[in-house]
């Protein structure tokens, strides 16, 4: 009876051990699996935030035209507009002066060496016909020469000198307002800077009180305007630079070729 008795308490002290043994290896498990999800989702959460970052940091920067619509807006819309409005005509000016330019820009060899080719034969109307169907202010000196080339070398001497003055002033035409355009520029944001510190003394003065708040927005309009200013009278200034630069070299080649004019009359012997 004794050893039945010692035997139940055996069994039953075993089987209690092997199932708290079990609870403990049951609850290790879960507790490992529940670190494992919760590392999972940490994870997942940072890949998912990582990305969103760089987004939302593009998206928050302003593009370069925004960035020029606001401080235009800023500097304030009465000397802003005035200063754009003289970058649109500049501009209007100094595209049409260039395309002017270029289409008066001719081969002047090639044209001296047909009228050349006519006149050797005596035939001073092919010669006009040459200067007629080419276009540049040289064909039309070279035109107003043999028009007069029957009256003395002296008088074709003196045709091609006036004309040439008169197609260098059809060449030349306009630059006097790009040159206005030039210096008002400046001037208005110089004056658009007068107003605005004026404006924030007058705000000093109101409030009895120096404040930086009060005096910065009246000196960032003054400075805006001075800005904006001296970029377009820089803007203008490189065109105009390069539309004399073309007057200039077209001016040569118009004394060249007329030197040469006068020298292929002289050598057909054209009255």
């Amino acid at each position: 009876m004794k050893n039945l008795l010692a035997l139940f308490m055996l069994t039953i002290s075993l089987t209690f051990g092997l199932s708290q043994a079990t609870f403990a290896t049951v609850q290790d498990e879960i507790d490992t699996t529940t670190v494992v999800e919760e590392t999972a989702a940490v994870e997942e959460e940072v890949v998912e935030t990582t990305p969103e970052a760089p987004s939302a940091a593009v998206e928050e920067s302003p593009s370069f035209h925004q960035v020029i619509k606001q401080k235009f807006i800023e500097g304030g819309p009465s000397f802003m507009g005035i200063v754009l409005l003289c970058l649109i005509l500049g501009l209007a000016l100094c595209i049409e002066r260039i395309i002017y330019l270029n289409k008066a820009t001719t081969n002047a060899d090639a044209l001296l060496s047909d009228i050349e080719g006519a006149l050797s034969s005596g035939n001073v109307d092919a010669a006009k016909e040459v200067c007629r169907n080419t276009a540049g202010p040289v064909a039309s000196i070279f035109y107003q020469g043999l028009d007069r080339s029957g009256e003395g070398i002296d008088v074709v001497e003196k045709s091609v000198v006036a004309y040439g003055s008169v197609q260098m002033g059809l060449l030349e035409r306009g630059l006097s307002w790009i040159s206005l355009f030039i210096a008002l520029a400046p001037m208005l944001g110089f004056m658009g800077t007068v107003i605005g510190m004026i404006g924030a003394f007058d705000a000093i003065e109101a409030a009895g009180d120096i404040s930086p708040s009060l005096v910065a927005g009246g000196i960032k309009v003054a400075l805006l305007t001075t800005v904006f200013g001296l970029i377009v009278a820089m803007i203008l200034q490189i065109f105009y630079n390069y539309i004399v630069a073309k007057i200039d070299s077209i001016v040569n080649t118009m004394e060249d070729a007329s030197i040469s004019f006068v020298d292929i009359l002289v050598k057909n012997k054209i009255k």
